[in-house]
Order: C-alpha cells, then sequence, then structure tokens
C-alpha cells in the first residue's frame, strides 16, 4: 500500500500539472489556490486507488480535471462579480502585444466546453491522442476529430477576442 511519502514525492514532481489545471478553471488568485488544495485532497483520498497501470501523471490529470470541473460547476451556480478592464482606444489597438494576443487565447480557451478545456491542455502538454482519450475515456479517435474541430474555433475565438 503506497504511503504518505510516496504520495507527497509524486505530488511534487508532478505538481505543475495542477498548476495547469488550477489555471484553466479558476479565474482568480484565491480561487485557484482553493482549487490547488482541492485537488491534492481529492488525490490523496484516491491515492490509495492508483495501481501503477498507467503514469501518475496520467492519473493525476485525471483526478485533477475531475476535480475542477467539480469545482467549476459548483462555483458557476455561485458566480462572482468581475471587473473587465477599460475597452482600448486605436492608438492601442494597433500596438497589441504578444501578450495580449495569449491573453486573447486564454479568453478564448476560457469559452470552451470543460472537456475541450481539458483537450486543449492536454495537447498543450504533448500528449498523444491515444493518452489524451485515456485520461478523459473517450476514444483516440474521437480526440483527433475534437482536436481539428478545437483548432478551428481556438482561432476564431482568439481573432474575436484579439480585435476587441
Amino acid at each position: 500500500m503506497p504511503g504518505e511519502k510516496e504520495f507527497l514525492q509524486l505530488l511534487n514532481e508532478h505538481q505543475k500539472i495542477i498548476h495547469k489545471v488550477c489555471h484553466m478553471y479558476a479565474p482568480a488568485d484565491a480561487a485557484k489556490e482553493d482549487l490547488f488544495q482541492e485537488v491534492t485532497l481529492q488525490a490523496w483520498k484516491a491515492f490509495n486507488s492508483f495501481k501503477g497501470n498507467s503514469k501518475f501523471s496520467t492519473w493525476l490529470y485525471r483526478v485533477a480535471l475531475n476535480t475542477a470541473i467539480t469545482f467549476y460547476r459548483k462555483s458557476k451556480r455561485n458566480p462572482e462579480t468581475v471587473l473587465t478592464e477599460s475597452i482600448p482606444d486605436t492608438e492601442e489597438e494597433n500596438n497589441q502585444t504578444q501578450e495580449e494576443q495569449l491573453q486573447a487565447m486564454y479568453l478564448a480557451i476560457a469559452e470552451l466546453s470543460d472537456i475541450d478545456k481539458a483537450l486543449v491542455m492536454l495537447y498543450l502538454d504533448d500528449y498523444n491522442y491515444q493518452e489524451m482519450g485515456d485520461i478523459l475515456g473517450i476514444s483516440a479517435n474521437n480526440v483527433g476529430v475534437k482536436i481539428n474541430r478545437l483548432k478551428t474555433k481556438l482561432k476564431q475565438g482568439t481573432q474575436k477576442h484579439y480585435q476587441l
């Protein structure tokens, strides 16, 4: 039976996975911290069920995504008010930076469904279609179809947000 020391070591080695998931699903820093703690707690509770049939990182992704989706759905029931920044003028629009393009991409990703967000995250982490399918419980072919559709959707969404 795996112990606390082994869990902490594996968690420390793979905590970037949790941070990525938290960044994708939690809008504010405080919510990210809460989600990180919740994922860690759920991973610890489920650690005895980890049999080593898959990589720990794959298992942790699955736990983190399931926890984040549940956490995200709960937070949608109690939405918080978010103040937006002012709309840039024409001169600022012409001088948009890579940071603004990146922000536009994050906004486009935020509009995706929970599964689509997870696919984007796994794709950006260079998981292959089979691994993504295993984590999300869908076929590798379905992953391929979804990824191709997502590329188009994100391109359009990024352009929309970038032009604002």
